[in-house]
């Protein structure tokens, strides 16, 4: 699997400069940058801003606000200085990815508060490329990144956009910046970092569709797992969630989601919806354990939460759960999650949930 990191960043950054100082004799500050509102000059120093603000909340394990500081150029620093530390910056937020544990979460407000280093890198990516696209159309430079660098950004924090043939192309659609054929203009977007949500002994970390290829094609996924994982029914529910993001409707926070224990960060399992809610409020769920992993309750802790999870949006009226007739441990975990049977055949069991309000 090819991971979001420092490398990602400087590449986007080198390729940014390198176009970029080809221009450095004209003027930035009278230039609007594109489409934007912001001038040439404005925009590349907002680059730097995000690229250290990025490398601060990491850095400084800031999981509640962002770190209260802000970037300032001193007076009288020309073009090249201002690409100077674009390099600087850039620098310094791929040196705190590359010495960031894994679970390592920071703030950040879209759309749930809290990123990893993958995520932060591909931010900071997503604002080099931009941004130095909004540049380079103010100045009347072709700028085109990477493909693969393209495809890297939107397979992590734009889960919900379907991908196109064209990577650079469907980026900038999604960010507001070109069109698409087939596809509505889009006039507000958002990223969208995977959601983790928080148990006893456990973290249920969503799954992005790049960690969704690398475990279809039999790979880790970016987590460490336990002995024996993971289980191949997280690896079919991994290549359902690809199926689902080529085809354009796949919606994260009703995918699939890694358990993973807090105590040594190791995935124990895996556990997700088969879709979103249906209408009348239902929504199935499923799940399975490494065979290193049974025997310790972490099966019902993970159900437990992410059950209560689901319950608590307002789509939500029932959570429905199926096993075998001889799946005796599954159907106790499930039992012990609080689920009631509601039905059953010569195969299955059905089980149900319900929203405690009624």
């Amino acid at each position: 699997m090819r991971y979001m990191g420092g490398e990602q960043v400087e590449e986007a950054v080198a390729g940014a400069v390198a176009l970029l100082r080809t221009a450095t004799d004209r003027d930035w500050e009278g230039v609007p940058a594109g489409r934007l509102e912001w001038s040439c000059r404005y925009t590349a120093e907002h680059i730097a801003g995000d690229l250290i603000t990025y490398a601060g909340q990491l850095a400084g394990r800031a999981t509640e606000a962002y770190v209260p500081f802000e970037i300032t150029l001193d007076d009288g620093t020309d073009n090249d200085g201002v690409l100077h530390v674009i390099e600087t910056t850039g620098a310094l937020l791929a040196a705190t990815l590359r010495t960031t544990p894994r679970e390592v979460r920071a703030f950040h407000p879209y759309p749930f508060r809290g990123a990893n280093r993958e995520g932060f890198a591909a931010m900071g990516v997503t604002e080099v490329l931009a941004h130095t696209h909004d540049i380079a159309e103010g100045l009347g430079l072709a700028y085109e990144p990477p493909a693969e660098l393209c495809a890297d950004v939107l397979a992590r924090i734009f889960p919900h956009v379907q991908p196109g043939a064209d990577p650079w192309r469907t980026l900038l659609w999604a960010t507001g910046r070109g069109e698409l054929p087939g596809r509505a203009p889009v006039t507000g977007w958002r990223w969208r970092n995977n959601l983790v949500i928080e148990a006893e002994r456990l973290t249920l970390q969503g799954v992005t569709p790049a960690a969704a290829t690398d475990l279809a094609a039999g790979g880790d996924g970016g987590f460490a797992w336990v002995e024996s994982g993971p289980f191949q029914g997280t690896r079919d529910a991994a290549g359902m969630l690809l199926k689902a993001y080529e085809a354009g409707v796949h919606r994260p926070e009703w995918g699939v989601f890694v358990l993973v224990r807090r105590q040594d960060g190791r995935a124990v399992g895996g556990m997700g919806f088969h879709g979103a809610p249906d209408e009348d409020g239902r929504v199935e769920i499923g799940y399975d354990l490494a065979e290193a992993a049974r025997g310790h309750g972490y099966a019902t802790e993970g159900l437990r939460a992410l059950s209560a999870w689901a319950l608590a949006r307002e789509e939500v009226t029932s959570v429905f759960a199926t096993t075998e007739h001889a799946n005796l441990a599954s159907q106790a975990v499930i039992v012990r999650a609080g689920f009631r049977q509601v039905a059953g055949d010569g195969e299955q069991l059905a089980y149900e949930l319900r929203d405690p309000r009624g």
